[in-house]
C-alpha cells in the first residue's frame, strides 16, 4: 500500500509525521548514524561473542549501567531475549548465550550475573514472572518549556494514574514529571483517598523514585499495593506545587465476557512443530471449505537442511575444514576424510579417492615424522576430490600448523529431525478465514515464530483458527466476524529455523540460511551460529538505515541479513501487507508480557525514533489495547501492566528492520505485537494457559476490526480556551468524542489536511496546549481512523465550509 493508496485523512498524517521525522533526523548533529558498539568495536565485539557447535545455551542476567550502555551491549550482536528490568543498580537484561558467549561478554567488561534458564531444565521448567515493570523512555523537554511559557502551571505533572488488579493483589501505577527532576534526587510522595467522596491521604501513601537514564532525567514512576480502589491521587512537589489527578482503571474486567454461551475454546494440547502446525491449518480449511483456504505463499525458505561437515584438527594453525558440495541428505552425510600417517620416511603427501571415501597420506620427513601443513592438505584434497568437496583451512588461517592423522571421519549435516521433516526448501502457509475471501472486507493478519524458539505464540494462532471456525455455526458473533473480515493467519514464518529449535538447538532465534563469507565462520562448528533473524530484516528504519539495533554479523544473534528483505521468510510478510484491505495485524512472539507497536527502532545517538504515531493514532493504539489486553486478562485474571504496554522504543529497546514497523510506516497497518509469557518454552501447564489468554486476546483485535469496520459515526470535537501567561494571550486544546485527528488554522483560512495537525505534549501524555492571541480565529475539523470526519465536512472540496468555527476567547463563567 503506498502513501497515494491511504485515506486522505492518513495521507495528511503521513506528510506530517514525514516533515516532523525528517526535521528530527537532519537538523544538525543528531542525524541518524548506526549505533557505536562498546565497549569493543564491531569486529572485536563480534569476533569476542563466539557460539560454538556443542555448546548448549542458558539464559543469563546482564546488568548495565544505563540505556546508552543498553544501547552499546545490542550493538555487539548478543542474542538478548525481551525483557529490560530497570533497578536501583542500573538496567538488567535477559541474553541467550552459551559459555563461550558468556566468557565473552566478561572480556567486554559486562557484567553477568545469575544463570536464569539452563539446558538442564529448559524442557520442564516455569519461569518466573517477573513483577519488576520495565521502565519507559519519555520525554520532558515540552513540559520543561510549557513551565517556562507558563509561569503559574504547576511543576509537577501527574502523567499516568493506573488502579490494577493482578491476581488477588491490587496496584496502583503512578507516573509524573517534576521540573527539578534533572538535578534533585527527592523522591515524590503520591496521596491517595480511599474511594469516591473520601478525604485525601485516607487510602495512605506511596513514594515514586525518578528515572535518570543516560544522566538525563525521564520522569518519577513508581507502583504499590492498596486495599481499597483510590477515586483521585495528589501529588505535592518538595517546592509546594500541587496536582491531582484522577485515578483510571486499568484492564477492567466487568460482567460476563464477549464469548455467547457455548462457546467452544482449547483446542491444543502440546507444542507443535512447524510441519505439524501446517497439517493443522490444512486439516482445518479441508473441513471448512466454505469459510477458510490454504494460501501457499510466494517464497520458499532455504530449508531445513545444510551441507555435510567436518573439522579435522585442535587448534586454529593445524585445522582443516571440509564440507560437502551435495546437501548432507543428499549424498553429503555419505562422504568419509581420513588423514593418515604412511608410517615411512620421506613419503609424499598424496590423496585419493573411493567411492565416497578421501584418503590423505600425510607427507613426511627422513625421520618419518608428519610434515603436512593444513593448507597443503586442503590443497590436495582439493585437488583429489573437488567434485565431492570443499576443504579449506580454519576461519581464515594461514594453515601453516602441521596436521595430526585422523581416523576415517564421516561428514554430517548434523541434522537430527525425523524423515517426516523434509530437506527441500519449505512452502510457507497461511489460512484465510471468512465468508468473503476476494479483498472486500477489512483484512486482518495475525503472524507467528519470526524466532524460531518462540512455541507459544503459533499455538495462539493455531487456537484462534479453530475458535472461529468451530464456533461460527452457534455462535453469532463469531458469524459476524466471519462476515465482515477477511483473516490471514500464518502459524510460522520461519519453518527452517522452528524444526531447527526443536530438533537440534533449542535455543535457534534466526533461520537457517549460513551467509557467512568464505574464510569466516562457515565451518561446522559455528552451525548454531547461522542465520538471520528474522524480525531485523525489514525494509523500514533498519539496519541500512543508520538505526540501532541489528547486527551485520553473520554470526550475531541481531543479524539483519545482507540487504533488507533479502529473506525468503520476510518477503512473504511483505507480500502479505502489500493487500489493500488489511488494516490491522499481530505479530506473535514471546517472552515478557510486553504489548507493542511502533516506533520500534531509534538511531544512535539520541536515540532519535522513527516518527511516532499522531496523537490520533496513539490515541487508537492505546484504545484498542485497553480492550485486546483486558480479553488477554479474562482468563486467569493475569495483567499485561501499563508499564510494558506502549510503543517498543519505550518499553524494550531498539529493533532496527523489524516488521511492525514495515507494516505501519510503509502500508499504514495498525501493527502490533504480542510478547507471551515470561519464558520461550515453559512447562506445558503454563504454555496452555497462555494460549488461551492470548488467544482471547487475538480474537478481540479481530472485534476491533469489526468495530472499525462498522463505524460510520462521525467523531464531535470542541475547543477548550484558558488564559494565557503571556499579555493579550491564550491557551487552547482540542478535545475529541473518540480518537481523531484534528486539522487545524489560526489565520483564518480553510482547514484541510495540510493544515496544523493537534500533536502530543510528549510520550504517554495528553494532547498539546497551544498559545495563541486573545480572540484569535481557529477554524478546525476531526477525522477519526474509519475516515469519518466531523459534520461530514469534505476538506478537499472548496464549496464545502461546514467545518468548527470559534474564537480563542476565555467564556464568562
Amino acid at each position: 500500500m503506498s502513501p497515494s493508496s491511504l485515506p486522505r485523512w492518513r495521507r495528511g498524517l503521513v506528510a506530517a509525521t514525514a516533515a516532523a521525522a525528517a526535521f528530527l533526523l537532519f537538523a544538525g548533529p543528531a542525524t541518524a548514524v548506526p549505533a557505536d558498539p562498546a565497549p569493543a568495536d564491531p569486529g572485536g565485539a563480534h569476533a569476542a561473542l563466539v557460539r560454538f557447535a556443542g555448546e548448549e545455551a542458558s539464559v543469563v542476567e546482564v546488568a548495565v549501567a544505563d540505556r546508552d550502555q543498553l544501547d552499546k551491549l545490542v550493538a555487539t550482536g548478543v542474542d538478548l531475549d525481551h525483557h529490560v528490568s530497570h533497578t536501583d543498580a542500573g538496567i538488567v537484561v535477559h541474553a541467550v548465550v552459551t559459555p563461550n558467549e558468556v566468557n565473552g561478554l566478561r572480556a567486554l567488561g559486562y557484567r553477568v550475573g545469575s544463570t536464569l534458564f539452563d539446558p538442564a531444565d529448559s524442557d520442564d521448567r516455569i519461569a518466573e514472572r517477573d513483577a519488576t515493570i520495565a521502565e519507559h523512555k519519555a520525554e520532558n523537554q515540552a513540559f520543561s518549556a510549557s513551565l517556562a511559557q507558563n509561569a503559574a502551571a504547576s511543576d509537577v505533572k501527574i502523567v499516568r494514574a493506573d488502579y490494577y488488579t493482578s491476581g488477588t493483589s491490587q496496584v496502583l501505577s503512578v507516573e509524573a514529571k517534576w521540573a527539578q527532576g534533572q538535578t534533585s534526587a527527592s523522591t515524590l510522595t503520591v496521596s491517595r483517598d480511599s474511594g469516591p467522596g473520601t478525604p485525601m491521604g485516607s487510602g495512605g501513601t506511596q513514594s515514586i523514585s525518578r528515572f535518570v537514564d543516560a544522566g538525563v532525567y525521564l520522569y518519577h514512576r513508581g507502583a504499590a499495593a492498596v486495599t481499597s480502589r483510590p477515586d483521585k491521587i495528589q501529588i505535592v512537589s518538595p517546592t509546594g506545587d500541587v496536582a491531582v489527578a484522577q485515578v483510571k482503571e486499568w484492564l477492567p474486567v466487568e460482567g460476563d465476557g464477549p464469548e455467547g454461551p457455548g462457546y467452544q475454546k482449547d483446542f491444543v494440547t502440546s507444542y507443535l512443530t512447524p510441519t505439524e502446525l501446517y497439517d493443522r491449518i490444512k486439516r482445518l480449511a479441508a473441513e471448512y471449505p466454505q469459510l477458510a483456504e490454504i494460501v501457499e505463499l510466494p517464497y520458499k525458505t532455504n530449508g531445513y537442511r545444510r551441507k555435510a561437515q567436518a573439522v579435522l584438527g585442535s587448534a586454529t594453525a593445524n585445522r582443516v575444514a571440509v564440507d560437502s558440495l551435495a546437501w548432507g541428505h543428499e549424498g553429503g552425510n555419505d562422504i568419509t576424510v581420513e588423514l593418515a600417517d604412511p608410517g615411512a620416511a620421506n613419503q609424499p603427501l598424496l590423496a585419493t579417492v573411493t567411492g565416497k571415501a578421501i584418503r590423505v597420506s600425510l607427507a613426511t620427513d627422513a625421520a618419518g615424522t608428519v610434515t603436512s601443513t593444513a593448507a597443503q592438505v586442503a590443497a590436495v584434497v582439493n585437488g583429489a576430490a573437488g567434485s565431492l568437496v570443499k576443504a579449506y583451512t580454519y576461519r581464515g588461517s594461514a594453515g601453516d600448523g602441521v596436521v595430526a592423522p585422523v581416523a576415517p571421519t564421516p561428514l554430517s549435516d548434523n541434522l537430527s529431525a525425523p524423515a517426516s521433516v523434509s530437506r527441500d526448501p519449505h512452502p510457507v502457509y497461511a489460512i484465510r478465514i471468512g465468508k468473503y475471501r476476494d479483498g472486500s472486507r477489512t483484512g486482518v493478519l495475525a503472524y507467528a515464530q519470526e524466532h524460531a524458539r518462540e512455541w507459544v505464540p503459533p499455538l495462539v494462532t493455531i487456537e484462534t483458527a479453530e475458535r472461529l471456525l468451530r464456533n461460527q455455526k452457534h455462535d453469532a458473533k463469531t458469524q459476524e466476524l466471519l462476515r465482515t473480515l477477511d483473516i490471514w493467519i500464518v502459524p510460522s514464518i520461519n519453518p527452517d529455523g522452528g524444526h531447527y529449535s526443536f530438533y537440534d538447538f533449542n535455543s535457534q532465534r534466526k533461520n537457517m540460511t549460513n551467509h557467512c563469507a568464505p574464510g569466516g565462520e562457515t565451518d561446522a562448528l559455528a552451525r548454531n551460529s547461522w542465520g538471520v533473524d528474522n524480525n531485523r530484516n525489514y525494509t523500514e528504519y533498519s539496519l541500512f538505515d543508520g538505526y540501532s539495533g541489528a547486527s551485520s554479523s553473520c554470526t550475531s544473534g541481531t543479524y539483519s541479513g545482507p540487504s533488507e528483505l533479502s529473506e525468503p521468510e520476510d518477503k512473504n510478510v511483505d507480500w502479505l501487507a502489500q493487500r489493500a484491505n488489511i488494516k490491522f495485524s499481530m505479530n506473535l512472539h514471546s517472552s515478557g508480557n510486553y504489548f507493542m507497536w511502533s516506533p520500534g527502532s531509534y538511531a544512535l545517538p539520541g536515540r532519535i525514533s522513527a516518527p511516532r504515531p499522531t496523537l490520533a493514532e496513539e490515541s487508537f493504539f492505546w484504545g484498542a489495547s485497553s480492550r485486546i489486553l483486558t480479553e488477554i486478562k479474562r482468563h486467569r485474571n493475569m495483567a499485561v501492566t501499563p508499564a510494558r504496554t506502549g510503543p517498543i522504543a519505550d518499553v524494550l529497546y531498539s529493533a532496527a528492520g523489524n516488521s511492525g514497523d514495515m507494516l505501519w510506516y510503509k502500508y499504514g497497518i495498525y501493527a502490533w505485537n504480542f510478547e507471551v509469557g515470561t519464558s520461550f518454552q515453559p512447562e506445558w501447564e503454563e504454555a496452555h494457559a497462555e494460549t488461551m489468554e492470548f488467544s482471547n486476546g487475538l480474537v478481540e483485535l479481530f472485534r476491533v476490526a469489526r468495530d472499525f469496520d462498522k463505524d460510520k459515526k462521525r467523531p464531535t470535537s470542541s475547543l477548550a480556551v484558558a488564559p494565557g501567561t503571556g499579555e493579550g494571550t491564550v491557551d487552547i486544546t482540542f478535545n475529541t468524542s473518540e480518537p481523531a485527528a484534528v486539522f487545524y488554522t489560526l489565520d483564518g483560512s480553510k482547514p484541510t489536511y495540510a493544515s496544523n495537525l493537534y500533536a502530543s505534549a510528549g510520550v504517554r501524555e495528553g494532547g498539546e496546549t497551544l498559545t495563541v492571541p486573545y480572540g484569535a480565529k481557529v477554524f478546525w475539523f476531526s477525522v477519526d481512523a474509519a475516515g469519518n470526519i466531523e459534520n461530514n465536512y469534505r476538506p478537499d472540496d472548496p464549496n464545502s465550509k461546514n467545518w468548527n468555527r470559534a474564537f480563542a476567547v476565555v467564556s464568562d463563567s
